[in-house]
This record gives structure tokens, C-alpha cells and sequence, in this order.
């Protein structure tokens, strides 16, 4: 199983592991943005834009777009490959899931780009 993850091939368990790595670092982010208002009551933009400019939460942020990019990947790759399908749309399946699949990779595109602008833009 091991050789199978760390193989740069596309299969079942490398997604298995993506998406459950994925899930956990969105999930620590999550967790330190809600104790970052938490542990601040009187949070203002000063604060607020201080912990986001700071170099490890910049870091941790970028891991959680491509976490973001990555996990929704999977998961939309999943679905158009499980549901668009020739048994349930006849013959044009392939050129829908096709289409499909550009268009979530257009817009995974998009997300990364613009959360890389955002993050690492003027400031």
C-alpha cells in the first residue's frame, strides 16, 4: 500500500490519502481561524490584518488553498466519473463529462490563482 501511495501514479488510495490529508489541514485551519476570534474579542482590521500578514499564517493559508484545490479535485473527479456516465446519459456522457471536467478545472484554476493574488499581492 505504501509503494502505491508514494508512486506518482494516479490510482484509488493515493486520492484516498489527498482527500483525508486535505481534509485535515482545512480543519486545522479552520480551527486556528476560530481561535484566532475567539482568543481576540476585540478584534479589529489592525489585529485581523497582522495575523494574515504574518509569514507563517501566509504559509499556512497557501496550504489551505492548494488543500482546497486539491480536496475539490478529487471529489468533483469523483462525481463526474460515478454519475456522467453512457448507462445514465446515453451516448454523449463522454463529451459531457468532458466538459465537465474542463470546466472544474477552469474554476480550480481560477480559485488558485485568485487566492495566490490575494495572498501574496501588494499588500
Amino acid at each position: 500500500m505504501v509503494t502505491q501511495v508514494i508512486s506518482m501514479s494516479r490510482n484509488g488510495v493515493s486520492d484516498w490519502l489527498v482527500q483525508r490529508v486535505s481534509a485535515l489541514v482545512l480543519a486545522a485551519y479552520t480551527l486556528c481561524i476560530f481561535g484566532s476570534v475567539l482568543m481576540n474579542p476585540g478584534l479589529d482590521f489592525k489585529t485581523w490584518s497582522g495575523f494574515f500578514n504574518s509569514t507563517g499564517m501566509q504559509i499556512f493559508t497557501m496550504l489551505a488553498i492548494l488543500s482546497t484545490c486539491a480536496h475539490a479535485w478529487i471529489g468533483m473527479w469523483t462525481i463526474g466519473s460515478d454519475y456522467l456516465r453512457e448507462h445514465t446519459l446515453g451516448s454523449k456522457a463522454t463529451a459531457l463529462r468532458f466538459i465537465y471536467q474542463i470546466s472544474c478545472v477552469l474554476v480550480i484554476a481560477a480559485y488558485l490563482i485568485w487566492g495566490i493574488t490575494i495572498l501574496w499581492g501588494n499588500n
